[in-house]
C-alpha cells in the first residue's frame, strides 16, 4: 500500500534524479521547494501527465523525503536510493508523508488559522478513535469527539471565552487529558507529529477556571470535513458515506504510534505516578538515555507548568543528587521551564544549574556552557556535585571528580572550595580524602576540612 500510494511521487523523483541530474539547479524557484515552471512542464511531456499532477507528485515527494531540496537545486533523498530494496524506506517515507497530512491539502481559506491549528492538534485523538474502532465510524460521531478534544485543549489553555460583563476567575486547574499517559497541549505528543507549538492562542490567557464554552459544531464540521480529505488523500483513510475508516496501512501507521506512547507512559521504571523528588531518585541509577525516557514519561502525565514546579521544588532539596537530576529532566522539558528557571537565577543553590541550563537553552554547546559561570561559581557547583557523588557513588569515582575542578591545582582548590561558602564543603573534603589513595594529599584535604569546620 506504501508503495501504491508513493508510485507518483517516486516516479517524477525519478525523473527528476535522471533528467536533471544530481544538484542540478533551477529545479525550483524562489529557493521555496515549489517546481519551477519549465521544470513543471519537461517533466509533465516526458511523463505523459498534466503539470498539475507533476506538482502535485513532486510535493509528495518532498514530504515523504524522496528529494531534498536545497535553496534552489534538489537531490534525491537516501529513501530514493533504498527504495527498491529496503522495505523500512519505504514505510518510513509514507510515515513522513502521514506526519505532514495537514501540509498535503491546502487549508481552508475561510477559516482563521488558530482554528485550523487547534482541529490539526486535535486530530490525534479522532484517529485513534478511529483506530480502536476497528471500523467505518458515522461522521457525526467523530465531529462529537472533536468538538469535545478542541473544548479540551483550549480549557486546558485556560483560553476560554467569556461573555461581555462576567468575571474572570481566579484559579485555574488542570484538564485530564482524554488518553492517558498523553501530554497537555504545550507538550502534547501528537499521533500525526504535528508540532503541539502550532496552536495558536485565540483567547485571553486567565489565570481562572470556568466552564469552558463549548465549541460549535458548524465551526468545526468543515474542518473536519477538510481533515477528513486530507487524510484520505495520503492513504490513511476512507472517507464517504457519511462515515470514515482507517485504511490497513493508515491503522498500522496510528498503532504503532500509540504504542509508542503507551510505552512511554508505563515507564520502563515504573515512577510515571510518583512525586518528582522520588521519580528522580528512581531515575538516580539508570544510564542518561534511559533517564531521559523516564523524565518523558513522567512529565507526559501531568501539566508541564505542575509538573516544572515540582522539578524546582525537589532542586531546592538538601540532596544535591536530585539537584542535578532536576535539571536534567527540566531540560527535557525544553522551551516551556524557560520562565520558572529565570525565576530561580538569584537563588545562591540553583544559580550554577540554572545558567547553564540556560545558556543550554539558548544554543550554547554543553560542552562551552562553563564559560558562562564565574570561578565562583563553577567552584560552589564543583562542591555541589561532589556532595552528590559522595552521597551515591563510590570512591573512585570522587576522586576522578578531581579532574573537573577550574583549578590547576589541589591546593588552589582547596583555597577556593574553603572560601566559597557551601553547606557541605566538610561533608565532601573529609569524603575525599578518605578516598583518595596519595596519603600527602589526603592529609591536605583533611587539614582544609579542619579548618573549615573550626572557621579557619
Amino acid at each position: 500500500m506504501a508503495r501504491a500510494g508513493l508510485a507518483g511521487a517516486v516516479r517524477v523523483a525519478r525523473w527528476a534524479d535522471t533528467a536533471l541530474g544530481c544538484g542540478s539547479p533551477g529545479a525550483t524557484a524562489d529557493g521555496k521547494a515549489t517546481l519551477s515552471d519549465p521544470t513543471a512542464e519537461r517533466a509533465a511531456d516526458d511523463l505523459g501527465l498534466s503539470a498539475a499532477q507533476v506538482r502535485a507528485d513532486w510535493d509528495t515527494a518532498r514530504l515523504a523525503g524522496l528529494v531534498e531540496v536545497h535553496g534552489d537545486s534538489a537531490r534525491p533523498g537516501w529513501r530514493l536510493r533504498a527504495w527498491d530494496r529496503d522495505e523500512s524506506a519505504v514505510l518510513r517515507g509514507w510515515v513522513a508523508l502521514f506526519d505532514a497530512w495537514s501540509l498535503a491539502s491546502p487549508e481552508p481559506e475561510d477559516h482563521e488559522p488558530a482554528a485550523v491549528a487547534e482541529v490539526v492538534s486535535a486530530m490525534p485523538q479522532v484517529l485513534s478513535f478511529l483506530q480502536l474502532s476497528a471500523g467505518p465510524v458515522p461522521v457525526e460521531q467523530l465531529l462529537d469527539l472533536l468538538q469535545q478534544r478542541v473544548t479540551e485543549l483550549r480549557t486546558a489553555r485556560c483560553e476560554v471565552s467569556y461573555e461581555p460583563g462576567t468575571a474572570r476567575p481566579a484559579e485555574a486547574g488542570p484538564t485530564r487529558p482524554m488518553v492517558p499517559g498523553a501530554r497537555q497541549p504545550a507538550e502534547s505528543v501528537a499521533v500525526t507529529g504535528q508540532p503541539a507549538e502550532s496552536v495558536a492562542v485565540i483567547g485571553q490567557p486567565t489565570g481562572g477556571t470556568a466552564e469552558p464554552v463549548p465549541v460549535a459544531d458548524t465551526a468545526l464540521a468543515p474542518l473536519l470535513d477538510w481533515a477528513l480529505h486530507a487524510l484520505a488523500a495520503v492513504g490513511a483513510l476512507t472517507y464517504g458515506d457519511g462515515q470514515a475508516t482507517l485504511t490497513p496501512l493508515g491503522s498500522w501507521a496510528v498503532w504503532v504510534k500509540l504504542e509508542q506512547i503507551c510505552v512511554a507512559a508505563q515507564s520502563p521504571a515504573g515512577n510515571i505516578e510518583q512525586s518528582a523528588e522520588d521519580m528522580l531518585r528512581g531515575c538516580a541509577q539508570l544510564r542518561p538515555n534511559a533517564a531521559r525516557a523516564e523524565y518523558r514519561a513522567w512529565l507526559a502525565a501531568r501539566p508541564v507548568g505542575n509538573a516544572v514546579t515540582e522539578l524546582i521544588h525537589a532542586a531546592r532539596g538538601e540532596d544535591a543528587l536530585l539537584r542535578g537530576l532536576a535539571f536534567e529532566a527540566l531540560r527535557v522539558v525544553g522551551g516551556s521551564a524557560e520562565p520558572d528557571v529565570h525565576a530561580v537565577v538569584d537563588e545562591p543553590a540553583l544559580r550554577p544549574y540554572a545558567l547553564l541550563w540556560l545558556a543550554e537553552h539558548d544554543g550554547v554547546d554543553p560542552e562551552d556552557a562553563h564559560e558562562v559561570l564565574t570561578r565562583e561559581e563553577a567552584t560552589w557547583l564543583w562542591v555541589d556535585t561532589a556532595a552528590a557523588v559522595a552521597d551515591h557513588g563510590e570512591a573512585p569515582m570522587l576522586v576522578r571528580h578531581l579532574e573537573s575542578a577550574v583549578q590547576p591545582t589541589v591546593p588552589q582548590l582547596l583555597d577556593e572550595v574553603r572560601a566559597v561558602g557551601h553547606p557541605r564543603t566538610v561533608q565532601v573534603l573529609v569524603a575525599l580524602a578518605a578516598a583518595h589513595p596519595d596519603p600527602a594529599l589526603a592529609k591536605a584535604v583533611r587539614r582544609a576540612a579542619f579548618q573549615v569546620h573550626t572557621g579557619g
